[in-house]
């Protein structure tokens, strides 16, 4: 039961992040905004924060990468954290539609959520031992 509730929020995660890089294309405005000043090349990273988050959304998908890809993303997470604080203390609105600014400092912590779904959807199997015989 496990291997499947590992395998489903793997699938789902690995989506997450292909859909989450594909929409640094399409709505590249909202990640723009977000970019903390100090950065330099805003669109540049963008678009490369974009193609991270595709790339270790595919890899979670392939099994000889899926370990691999999740301390990619892993790094990816750290690497855009600045970004979130960014937004957080800036009042930052997510996307189009303003929210309360608790819901931008919730985001914080929740980054580290992300990095423990990733971290234990690749985790690797336990072999199980095989059942010892009783002996007298």
């Amino acid at each position: 039961m496990l291997f499947w509730i590992r395998r489903i929020l793997l699938v789902l995660a690995a989506l997450a992040y292909i859909f989450a890089g594909y929409a640094h294309f399409t709505n590249t405005p909202t990640y723009l905004k977000i970019m903390p000043p100090y950065l330099p090349w805003h669109l540049e990273l963008v678009y490369l924060s974009g193609v991270a988050e595709i790339v270790g959304g595919v890899g979670l998908l392939i099994p000889a990468l899926r370990r691999y890809a999740a301390w990619w993303l892993v790094a990816l997470l750290v690497a855009v954290f600045p970004a979130n604080v960014h937004m957080a203390l800036n009042k930052i609105p997510l996307g189009a539609q303003a929210v309360p600014q608790w819901v931008l400092w919730v985001r914080l912590p929740l980054q580290a959520v992300l990095i423990w779904w990733v971290l234990w959807c690749t985790k690797p199997e336990q072999p199980t031992s095989p059942a010892r015989p009783i002996t007298a």
